[in-house]
């Protein structure tokens, strides 16, 4: 008895989320969501495994969520993998973060070729292991005449550093006579950007319960509608994935005007 309660609990979830998703394509879908992947060491706490456990299992939502966002014709997926800030994590931790997209991209790059998803990477180079550079570069050769999904990894990314970068690049520029200060607008300076080719976020997702951006695209999220859940990043799947969208669709985006009347 109890075990057909379970099945048929299952079956009426599925028919729910059928429906939800269905809905969800009657309406306008972000087309650039970036998502601050939050709790995985968390997660790993409260099943007594180490933290590297949480990482694993994180990378495997990272899938779950990427196939989703392509089905549902998402332009754009950013996901912040690994922060400027993140070096300060034990060793052990930081190497084998660094190893995770080796993996990922390894198992996982033949799926994302056949579904013409494009890999791109934002952050700074310089520090991340050759092994991890080599594993990226060769998902971004593979994957750019693709035109469907840009997945893009924010790898140590901080968006402080990227701004003042932006802001020594148009100095040099201006000093160089290649720029006009009278020329730079926002639309001039989001091109010295890491984000030049990429639409601003319209839906930012962050998990695990924290209400912060940590460093993270800070002039590319001006207008971006926030959704913050508890859910752990290990958890967090399809059904959360379509909530958020569904918060997203639900609020009026006046870009600082005024809501019109009729709407």
């Amino acid at each position: 008895m109890l075990n057909k309660l379970k099945q048929w609990k299952r079956q009426q979830g599925s028919e729910d989320y059928d429906e939800r998703y269905r809905e969800l394509r009657n309406h306008p879908i972000p087309e650039h969501i970036a998502i601050i992947m939050d709790g995985n060491g968390r997660w790993a706490k409260k099943r007594a495994m180490p933290r590297v456990a949480g990482h694993h299992e994180g990378m495997k939502c990272v899938r779950k969520v990427t196939r989703l966002a392509n089905q549902l014709g998402v332009g754009t997926l950013t996901l912040y993998a690994f922060s400027t800030e993140n070096w300060k994590r034990p060793k052990m931790e930081v190497e084998f973060l660094m190893k995770l997209p080796e993996e990922f991209l390894g198992t996982f790059l033949p799926e994302l070729i056949e579904e013409n998803v494009q890999v791109k990477m934002m952050g700074a180079t310089d520090a991340i292991p050759e092994h991890t550079k080599r594993a990226v570069q060769k998902a971004i050769e593979e994957t750019k005449e693709n035109d469907g999904l840009i997945l893009n990894f924010a790898l140590n990314y901080g968006s402080r550093s990227e701004i003042l970068d932006g802001v020594k690049h148009v100095l040099n520029d201006v000093r160089s006579g290649i720029l006009d200060e009278e020329q730079l607008t926002e639309e001039v300076f989001s091109t010295y950007l890491m984000t030049k080719n990429l639409k601003d976020p319209d839906l930012l997702i962050r998990t695990s319960g924290e209400i912060r951006l940590s460093n993270f695209m800070l002039w590319q999220l001006a207008y971006t509608e926030f959704w913050f859940t508890d859910v752990l990043w290990p958890d967090f799947g399809k059904e959360e994935l379509v909530e958020a969208i569904e918060a997203y669709q639900g609020r009026s985006r006046r870009f600082g005007g005024l809501q019109s009347e009729e709407s």
